[in-house]
């Protein structure tokens, strides 16, 4: 089936307009009956039929509409004279496809958005922002259902975006591109229910909370891939599987960003020590030490006593500035409270309760500050070794002018005697 509209699809959605006011089900009926006589004529006009053609076999479709009025014995809408609710109709008409159209892009941009930013982070809890593009989204498929799809493919943007689809198929630059990425289609499918478990077990193992997305995920990427080969022949398929191409796209750009910011900051050079705080990726000042980032510091006496109070500062005389921390009140939960060079910083921990509402399990965040030190140091003693000391001269060779000590007079031996006058 071709993606863009045929003449006859075209034409009997501008008689549908025009006979709205009339029950549902009968316009069925009538559209039922007239559709083949429809499709001989443009059989008939050959290849390239266009809605001109069969204006100029039938008329307007509002004529021929106006016309099968006639025929059916149903009232004629007054063309002087119509009613509010006939007004309302020929409105929706020409609404109701273009919002289900627009919401239909607006709600796959969002999803993409919140994939990317899901995929930086690694946060489950930014996947909570998909409840933005949710309700456009639910009200683009309810339209869509409505007004039908063949009016959503007669819009001027519609027809402008499968014109362009058109072109670059049969461009010869792109052409063989465009053939390139249709054989990839059935792959696409899987490989997006494959991202999408995926995701949800990487959120899983980081946040015990989001075991309740992986379930849904699952449906969704299950979904994608029954409906993504179908989408030829029921055009509304589009509607689901659109957002989940925009959201698996996204994802993977931004797991993609995140592993390349992951890879950069493990080079040699970011592993080596730094003096000066850094910036984390929410722009909050850490200390890095060997690649990793340092919360803490604790400093301890000579006899492995903790000391408190302590203010760091480089040789420069800066002070060594990190981001202090506490637990948010009331709500629980770590938060940013300033900036300081005191140390040490109570210890932060934060956990997560489970507290059973009856009807299911509300997962809260409880938080607490912790200014124990979380562990005993053992200071190295210094070894008790005398001082080397080189002997001098004048310490070696007694002074008999001036002896330190009467120890250190020498003595005359008790056989040898005593001459005070020399022996001629």
């Amino acid at each position: 089936m071709s993606d863009k509209p045929t003449a006859v699809r075209v034409y009997l959605a501008r008689v549908r307009t025009s006979l709205e006011d009339l029950p549902a089900g009968e316009v069925e009926e009538i559209l039922d009956d007239v559709r083949p006589h429809l499709a001989e004529l443009e059989a008939e006009t050959g290849p390239g039929a266009r809605v001109d053609d069969l204006i100029e076999r039938l008329g307007t479709p509002e004529s021929y509409a106006a016309e099968l009025r006639a025929s059916g014995d149903y009232p004629a809408v007054a063309e002087a004279g119509v009613t509010t609710a006939a007004k309302r109709v020929r409105v929706s008409g020409i609404v109701q496809p273009r919002i289900a159209f627009w919401g239909l892009v607006l709600s796959a941009a969002g999803a993409g958005v919140v994939a990317f930013l899901a995929g930086t982070t690694l946060d489950a809890d930014v996947l909570l922002a998909l409840a933005l593009p949710a309700p456009v989204f639910l009200l683009s498929l309810m339209l869509l259902l409505r007004a039908g799809v063949e009016r959503v493919a007669a819009l001027p943007e519609a027809k402008w975006l499968a014109g362009t689809l058109d072109q670059a198929r049969e461009n010869a630059n792109t052409a063989r591109t465009m053939r390139f990425l249709a054989t990839l289609k059935p792959a696409w499918w899987v490989a997006c229910a494959l991202v999408l478990v995926a995701f949800g077990l990487l959120l899983m193992a980081r946040h015990r909370q989001a075991v309740l997305l992986l379930p849904l995920l699952i449906g969704v990427g299950v979904a994608a891939v029954w409906a993504g080969p179908r989408v030829h022949g029921d055009r509304r398929l589009l509607w689901m599987v659109v957002p989940v191409s925009a959201f698996v796209v996204g994802g993977l750009f931004g797991g993609f960003g995140a592993t390349v910011d992951l890879i950069g900051n493990r080079t040699p050079y970011q592993a080596a020590t730094s003096s000066y705080p850094t910036a984390d990726s929410y722009g909050n000042q850490e200390l890095r030490y060997g690649g990793t980032g340092v919360d803490n510091i604790y400093a301890f006496d000579a006899e492995g006593k903790p000391l408190t109070e302590v203010y760091l500062y480089d040789e420069k005389g800066q002070p060594i500035t990190l981001t202090r921390y506490g637990c948010r009140i009331p709500k629980g939960g770590k938060e940013k409270i300033g900036e300081d060079n005191r140390f040490p910083r109570p210890g932060i921990e934060t956990t997560e309760v489970a507290r059973d509402r009856g009807t299911h399990t509300l997962y809260e965040t409880v938080c607490r500050e912790n200014k124990d030190v979380p562990f005993s140091a053992a200071i190295p003693k210094a070894s008790a070794k005398p001082p080397t000391s080189v002997p001098s001269a004048s310490a070696s060779v007694p002074s008999a002018s001036a002896p330190s000590s009467p120890s250190q007079m020498p003595s005359a031996p008790a056989s040898a005697p005593v001459s005070t006058t020399p022996s001629k």
